[in-house]
């Protein structure tokens, strides 16, 4: 026997008598005012959209958890990482970052890597990409860049022209710009990629010492990677490809894994290092360094609502917990205040106590109150202020990081330049390190966007990076834009496909 169905209610819990009618003035007349369901429920719907995130607005996520593999407390005192064998929920978030809500999975772009792991001493949330490096070293120029990779003001669409022509101006972006146009610079799907902290961080163990770094995700799926003919034809038969596939697995309890892996440097090596390794623009060499195994990502469960999970998930790289700390990357000192406050704007002050953000195992006491969807007891009678004389929540005079020596005049400033302090080293590197057949499609993708720019200085100074990184790479990317140059007359019209 089939159940009853549960019974249609407004908002304050009342009974809704007709669901399918508005009242009216008799059978044909106008609407009535007094016909609050309808009111409110169109009232509702005007306000069912947040704001997108202005960089990465279009993602996928999953539940999941980490499993510690190795003894990592010589290292860090983090509870979640220290024993052999412990478990720790999880929440990823996979995204694209340049393209709007409704933009196609497959387009050249680097993919956001967001990991909240909800650990007992607090929520721990590493905001990475699928790239090791970035475009930039300064968050200052950040705005900037994001601009230039967004809808022109006049034309509307992403211009060919403002890309390169902030590359052109931005020597320091050729590394990250080498490995977009390789063949890693659109993954088959989120679970055939790899994911990467890409910052430097700290850490931090029981006695005091620190160490600086990487966090590296590598899949166990293996890496897959689509061309950019398959890419075109996959975005215009299912442009939410990447989101299905990820969607699907976990339905079939093919659920998807990582192996972390890290590189671990003593904070004392960092002054002599050959390069700046607080610069996110480069790597640390592997044989300086090498990738030491730490643990187990798996995710196992799909949100059961997109809203409620995926679209409300906040990502805040300031959130540590006791044994990790920041480091002196300017990129993430940047992120650490800028990813809260887009929160706070797009989701409301309130946003850590929505489910998919709050603290699972720890207990959130603290003397925030009040803002617009306060949805818990705020506090109660308990005092608002700190300290008091009502045995209120006090500090633990206990630092989740170990300090750091600064000296020097304030001002802007560059940083500290090292021995091999280069912007087209490791890009030359990774150019060289790639296959032939790599090579002619990293050149081909490349010249396929930087062909269609206007403007001849452009054009010009952004070959002169590649150059800079390897002269037969600038020499072949210059051979392969005069080819595609030729094959228009003049710059084709811009279809408004993304670049990335």
């Amino acid at each position: 026997m089939n159940e009853e169905p549960k019974k249609l209610t407004t908002e304050a819990g009342a009974p809704v008598a007709d669901n399918q009618n508005s009242q009216t003035a008799g059978p044909d007349g106008p609407i009535l005012l007094q016909d609050h369901h309808l009111i409110e429920k169109l009232a509702r719907f005007d306000r069912e959209r947040i704001p997108e995130r202005v960089v990465h607005a279009k993602g996928s996520g999953a539940f999941g958890y980490f499993e510690v593999t190795a003894d990592v407390s010589r290292w860090t005192k983090a509870k979640f990482l220290n024993q052999v064998g412990k478990r720790t929920d999880l929440f990823i978030r996979f995204s694209t970052v340049a393209g709007e809500l409704g933009s196609a999975d497959t387009v050249r772009d680097p993919r956001g890597f967001a990991i909240k792991f909800y650990t007992e001493e607090g929520n721990y949330d590493l905001v990475g990409n699928n790239t090791p490096v970035f475009f930039l070293r300064d968050p200052l120029k950040f705005p900037d860049f994001i601009h230039s990779q967004k809808r022109d003001p006049y034309s509307h669409v992403q211009e060919p022209d403002n890309v390169w022509d902030f590359f052109s101006h931005s020597p320091e972006a050729t590394h990250q710009f080498t490995w977009l146009f390789g063949d890693r610079g659109i993954p088959a799907s989120y679970r055939n990629m790899d994911g990467f902290g890409s910052h430097t961080f700290q850490w931090v163990n029981a006695n005091g010492e620190a160490f600086w770094v990487k966090y590296h995700f590598k899949t166990d799926q293996g890496i897959q990677c689509l061309t950019a003919q398959e890419a075109a034809r996959i975005a215009g038969e299912n442009p939410d490809h990447h989101h299905l596939d990820l969607l699907r697995a976990i339905d079939r309890r093919e659920f998807p894994s990582w192996t972390l892996k890290m590189q671990i440097m003593p904070v004392a090596d960092a002054a002599n290092y050959r390069f700046n390794p607080f610069d996110l623009t480069k790597v640390w060499h592997y044989a300086d360094y090498p990738l030491i195994e730490v643990g187990k990502l798996v995710l196992n469960r799909n949100p059961e609502n997109y809203f409620a999970d995926v679209e409300q998930a906040a990502f805040n790289p300031g959130h540590f917990v006791p044994g990790i700390g920041p480091s002196p990357d300017k990129m993430l000192q940047g992120r650490l205040f800028a990813y809260g406050d887009t929160h706070r704007y797009r989701l409301g002050i309130n946003h850590t106590s929505l489910p998919v953000n709050r603290p699972h195992a720890a207990e959130v006491n603290n003397y925030g109150r009040d803002g617009a969807m306060r949805f818990d007891g705020n506090g109660g009678r308990a005092k608002n202020y700190e300290p008091n004389s009502d045995n209120g929540p006090a500090q633990s005079n206990e630092r989740y990081d170990a300090p750091l020596a600064v000296h020097g005049m304030t001002g802007a400033q560059k940083a500290t330049r090292h021995a091999e302090d280069n912007d087209f080293v490791q890009a030359g590197d990774l150019y060289r390190l790639i296959s032939p057949d790599a090579k002619k499609r990293l050149i081909e993708a490349i010249a396929s966007t930087l062909g269609r720019v206007s403007r001849e200085e452009i054009i010009e100074r952004s070959i002169a990076h590649f150059r800079n990184a390897d002269p037969e790479y600038g020499e072949q990317v210059a051979k392969a834009v005069e080819i595609v140059r030729r094959g228009a007359a003049k710059p084709a019209p811009h279809p408004g496909r993304r670049v990335f």
